[in-house]
């Protein structure tokens, strides 16, 4: 007994209880992270298709096409009129979702629930085809034929010739979008800033005629451009529109599909391994660099990593200075009295203010009082459209940025308290004013706490979702905040963040079932995304810390 006394008098056992629920955490994190990777990314490899007959009681049966999404148990007293299929004693039945997709040719849902006791023997026809679409979702059938301007063009192998087909169009897709978002959205851009100066020469009174006449051969030249740019796109549409394919539904229904329509057709159950493995990395590098469609259920989710990443940069270019010279003038300058530990207070009562506070403040100061203000005195020409005047870019990383700020003063005070009293009268014996001691030997010093602080406010800032909604943060951006157009980076332009896209797809689709995946993708590659930004971070840190620690020692 004395021994079991004297063990907990040591401290041992809270050590090891520490310990324990250290690993605990990482444990339950790690899972979380597991169950996420495989309830996201399991939803680009190819699935099997299946065929059978499914026949209810009292009804007509039906042949179904599709592939395996889930499956549940359920109470039997919960479905009705399924007495002839399920014995009395059995108390539950098994049912399957299934993806049967062709949702424009039936008008219903893509996913259907099925019950296993109705379904028939199930086959895994080779030639069954899965098409993508940039529209109605997914296309489940049968290949019968390829045509060219209402010819068929199948050959003797219709499957490449369509692949081939499907290569000619998606080349003249990568084209025409690159004609209508960049080409003519950069002359759009440019005549927009046109108009917007004839505009500013009217409001201020400006008369003379050859500037005006200066504005208006611009114009032409951009019209004239514009025009060629217009021709070659019906161009290209009437080439992208010749091909179409026919098919055969599971029903018996044949349809004709454009091309122009489809992203990829594949058949599923005549891939090998090595086809699978190919057809998976093309979906994931689909994911994180292309634009969303189908109301953001299909696609990538480039635009929202972009948004994510930039808005964090121009926080942390705006957090830092903020915080380290409120650290430093509260540390270094300010008497240290009651006011100056009321402030201290005030900004540690800061970081547990809720973030949506954060989020009204900004629009109402921010873009409303401020963004206003800018519009009248810089901007009146695009009035009464705002510039600066609505929720953007610049406003949604400022707000982070007071949201943030507290975190870095808190984290730099500490690294300036840890800075040793002999190093500041060395430096002032030796000549140095109080500036210079302060910025040559203090702050580079207290460098890698400057950088806590910056990481701990990074992964705060790109988790937030609440103040992000009122003053930048939209479902889907027609252009990034980066572009070739000079001033490059349009901080007034909304934007896309990958925490708002997760709440958008999991809590706003039309189609809950097509987005569930998505949404444990999305949340894992920002997890990924904040975890590559502090581990940038956190290497400048100790770096930095290794630096100078032969400093602090002394």
């Amino acid at each position: 007994m004395a021994h079991i006394k004297n063990w907990f008098r040591s401290g041992d056992p809270w050590i090891w209880l520490n310990a324990g629920a250290v690993s605990l955490c990482l444990l339950l994190v790690i899972g979380l992270l597991m169950l996420i990777a495989v309830r996201g990314f399991a939803h680009f490899w190819p699935k099997t298709v299946y065929e059978f007959e499914y026949k209810m009681p009292g009804q007509e049966s039906v042949r179904i096409l599709g592939e395996i999404s889930g499956e549940e148990i359920v109470p039997r007293k919960q479905i009705a009129g399924i007495e002839d299929l399920v014995p009395e004693d059995q108390l539950q039945v098994h049912r399957y979702q299934f993806k049967v997709g062709n949702r424009d040719y039936f008008a219903g849902a893509d996913f259907r629930w099925l019950l296993q006791p109705a379904m028939g023997e199930m086959t895994r026809p080779k030639d069954a085809i899965v098409v993508e679409r940039r529209e109605w979702g997914n296309m489940y059938g049968y290949l019968k034929s390829v045509k060219q301007h209402d010819h068929d063009i199948s050959g003797k192998d219709p499957w490449e010739t369509l692949q081939g087909s499907i290569d000619i169009t998606t080349n003249l897709f990568v084209r025409i979008r690159q004609i209508e978002k960049n080409l003519i959205g950069e002359i759009n851009y440019k005549m927009e800033k046109l108009r917007l100066k004839e505009r500013g020469y009217q409001l201020r009174g400006i008369t003379e005629q050859h500037l005006f006449d200066e504005l208006k051969v611009e114009l032409v030249s951009l019209d004239a451009d514009y025009k060629v740019l217009t021709e070659e796109l019906a161009v290209l549409y009437e080439e992208m529109n010749q091909f179409s394919m026919v098919a055969t539904l599971a029903t018996g229904r044949e349809v004709t599909i454009p091309l122009s329509k489809m992203v990829r057709a594949y058949q599923p159950n005549a891939m090998n391994i090595f086809g699978k493995i190919g057809f998976y990395l093309s979906k994931i590098w689909e994911f994180v660099s292309d634009d969303p469609r189908e109301a953001n259920t299909e696609g990538g989710i480039f635009p929202a990593i972009f948004g994510t990443v930039t808005m964090v940069m121009v926080m942390a270019i705006l957090v830092t200075p903020f915080g380290v010279i409120a650290a430093v003038y509260m540390r270094e300058y300010a008497k240290q009295g009651p006011v100056t530990r009321a402030i201290r207070i005030a900004v540690n009562n800061l970081a547990g203010v809720p973030s949506v506070v954060y989020g009204v403040f900004g629009l109402g100061f921010f873009v409303y009082f401020l963004g206003g203000s800018i519009d009248q005195l810089f901007y009146r020409e695009g009035l009464p459209t705002p510039t600066f005047g609505t929720p953007g870019l610049m406003w949604a990383s400022l707000t982070l940025a007071i949201l943030t700020v507290p975190v870095v003063i808190v984290a730099t005070e500490e690294g300036l308290t840890r800075v040793p009293r002999t190093i500041r009268e060395g430096s002032l014996a030796l000549g140095a004013t109080k500036a210079e001691t302060l910025w040559r030997t203090v702050l580079p010093m207290t460098a890698s706490a400057m950088m806590t602080g910056l990481i701990l406010a990074v992964a705060r800032a790109a988790g937030e979702v609440a103040p992000l909604m009122l003053v930048g943060v939209v479902k889907l951006a027609p252009s990034l905040p980066l572009d070739g157009n000079a001033p490059f980076l349009h901080l007034e332009r909304k934007f896309m963040h990958l925490g708002f896209h997760i709440y958008d797809v999991g809590f706003q689709s039309p189609n809950v079932d097509a987005a569930r995946p998505l949404v444990y993708a999305t949340a894992l590659l920002l997890v990924l995304i904040i975890i590559i930004l502090n581990l940038t971070a956190i290497r400048i840190r100790n770096r930095l810390r290794e630096k100078y620690s032969a400093a602090e020692q002394h």
